[in-house]
């Protein structure tokens, strides 16, 4: 008796071990929710790229897109922290009481005034050192100048005869001999192109030979 009353408590406090561990999947899988937003600019409306939205006091996150959009799935109350370089820094806290488990959101970000490294200007000590500087000092070409010297109307003329043939233009070039040699098929080809076959040719032809001009001329 003493043994089936053992049996059966602690088949009772497995039941309700049980039944705590069930509830509390439950209450954690009901706290589960996926975000998906997208960071805007609070003037123009405009998505923002490359945001780093961090999950506070968790190693987790995702970047933005080229859009502005991301996705992220984490608990509600868990706070978002968004950050980029020329805004200021944001922070969202999910609802608890977000219904279901899918949250949209629009992020607004205002730009923010950041800095560049300094640049110290010197005067040259002298006017000779100044000269030489003006002279023999090398400073290279920034991103605008470069691009301005790729598309110099001279530049680009001197690449195209200098530079080989691509494909495309060896292709069209092989073609074109294809069809001169089709229209002058049977020809010498150090005679080309010969008139023989042309009408406006045999018509000169006649008119030259009614005006006597192949009679043999007398000395």
């Amino acid at each position: 008796m003493r043994t089936r009353l053992s049996y059966i408590t602690c088949l009772i406090i497995t039941i309700l071990f049980a039944a705590r561990d069930v509830n509390a999947q439950s209450a954690l899988y009901d706290n589960i929710i996926q975000i998906t937003g997208v960071v805007m600019t609070a003037d123009s409306l405009r998505g923002v790229p490359d945001v780093n939205v961090i999950v506070k006091n968790k190693n987790r996150g995702a970047t933005t897109s080229n859009q502005g959009v991301f996705t992220l799935v984490l608990y509600k109350g868990d706070t978002l922290q968004f950050s980029a370089i020329g805004f200021r820094g944001k922070e969202y806290v999910i609802p608890t009481d977000a219904p279901g488990h899918y949250f949209s959101l629009i992020q607004l970000m205002v730009q923010d005034t950041f800095y560049l490294p300094e640049t110290i200007i010197r005067p040259m000590l002298s006017r000779d050192q100044f000269d030489y500087a003006f002279k023999n000092w090398h400073i290279p070409d920034d991103q605008y100048e470069m691009a301005r010297k790729n598309t110099n109307e001279y530049t680009l003329r001197a690449l195209a005869y200098t530079l080989p043939r691509d494909g495309r233009e060896s292709q069209a070039q092989y073609q074109s001999i294809q069809a001169t040699n089709a229209i002058y098929y049977g020809q010498n080809p150090a005679q080309r192109p010969m008139n023989i076959f042309s009408p406006l040719a045999w018509a000169e032809f006649f008119d030259a030979w009614k005006r006597g001009d192949f009679r043999k001329k007398q000395y």
